[in-house]
């Protein structure tokens, strides 16, 4: 049973947004007044509906005694990974040509951020005196620092704002986006291209991603966050053993009834663009776009009418997938608030909307960040509180 409290949050958020110490304006906010919307979190429950329209083509029976070894292939580099997988992990993207995978190595983890763990490892230098630098252009993904900040490793250390780094040292670039990563000293630099919103139902397809090392996630691909599978694509086979036997060292392998799970649903979508299904149905890579589109829609409509908050316009461009030209349907909504509000994160706590602080993303307090993703009736609720902030504001 999935509730509106969500799922436990992670460790960035644990200081910052205790749930006891919210409180909500009273009458400013209508609807479910006591309930507290946790946005805070990429959660993508969005999608269930179409999985449950989906369920009986996606199940998958497990005997009691199939996959009880470590291994499963001891031929390939990631030897636990699931031949079942690493087709499947091909398949998808062949289909939707978002990344080269001829002659580069796949590398299942337990999430993307245990990948990306696994690459900071990878990349690090056991003979050198000094741990390497890791940096992201800001906004960055709040976990690259609370991870690196949590492990206390001696291999690596947390250098901050790519834009801003000036020494001429080595360092590896966590590069979250399409564009070129901004550091200008690349004869030292390594970088990981971190590609997991790279999917049509988010952003136009404008090229095959083509880097030494790139991160991908189920959940961000499918919506199944919870089976928490990810896989790189690794150019060079020295990096992708290291990765594995961090992986190994870590956590001996990756679920296999995980692996299976996702084999299974990206199979599921590949074989829906390959037939032309039932008459009315939709896919989902097309399903995700038209709801996520639906809700930026909405979203644009409330903040046109609030003064209080301001999103950024969103880029547009041709996609070879869908064969049209679409703006990005972000996962999140990246907002600023104006008119001397100080503290975003705050002020969207005071009206019982968690949302994840614009500091933890290396960015000022009058950032935040809000979830798109959420399920319909949370985010109904959100509109109208954002709505309704505009006459608290006045």
């Amino acid at each position: 049973m999935v509730t509106l409290q969500g799922e436990a949050s992670d460790p960035a958020n644990q200081n910052w947004l205790p749930c006891a110490n919210v409180t909500i304006p009273n009458p400013l906010i209508t609807g479910s007044s006591n309930l507290i919307l946790r946005l805070e979190m990429g959660d993508p429950k969005l999608f269930v509906p179409y999985w449950k329209m989906m369920s009986d083509k996606c199940s998958v029976v497990i005997e009691g005694w199939k996959f009880m070894s470590h291994e499963s292939d001891a031929s390939n580099v990631c030897q636990y990974m699931l031949p079942e997988l690493g087709d499947a992990i091909k398949r998808i993207h062949s289909l939707v040509h978002n990344a080269a995978i001829q002659d580069k190595h796949i590398i299942v983890g337990t999430g993307s951020t245990q990948l990306f763990h696994a690459a900071w490892f990878a990349l690090s230098s056991s003979d050198s005196v000094r741990p390497i630098n890791i940096v992201s252009a800001a906004p960055f993904y709040s976990l690259y620092l609370d991870g690196v900040k949590a492990l206390r490793s001696g291999l690596y250390q947390w250098a901050g704002d790519a834009a801003t780094y000036d020494k001429d040292e080595p360092y590896i670039e966590m590069v979250t986006s399409q564009n070129n990563p901004v550091v200008r000293s690349a004869s030292q630099g390594k970088l990981i291209h971190d590609v997991a919103y790279y999917w049509p139902q988010y952003t136009p397809i404008i090229h095959h991603a083509d880097h030494d090392l790139m991160l991908f996630t189920f959940s961000k691909c499918t919506g199944h966050a919870g089976s928490r599978i990810g896989w790189a694509i690794v150019k060079d086979i020295e990096v992708a053993k290291k990765m594995v036997h961090f992986i190994q060292v870590s956590t001996i392998g990756v679920s296999k009834e995980s692996q299976i799970r996702a084999a299974k649903i990206l199979g599921v979508v590949c074989d829906s663009y390959q037939s032309l299904g039932p008459k009315g149905s939709e896919h989902f890579f097309d399903y995700g776009k038209r709801l996520l589109r639906e809700r930026w829609d909405r979203m644009r409509q409330v903040i046109g009418q609030c003064e209080v908050f301001t999103v950024a316009k969103p880029s547009s461009a041709y996609c070879n997938f869908t064969k049209e030209s679409f703006e990005t349907n972000s996962a999140f909504a990246w907002v600023k608030c104006e008119g001397g509000i100080e503290d975003c994160g705050t002020y969207l706590k005071n009206l019982g909307i968690l949302a994840r602080p614009g500091r933890l993303f290396g960015v000022g307090p009058e950032f935040a960040r809000i979830s798109m993703l959420s399920t319909n009736d949370e985010f109904d609720e959100l509109l109208t509180r954002l709505l309704n902030a505009r006459r608290e504001y006045n």
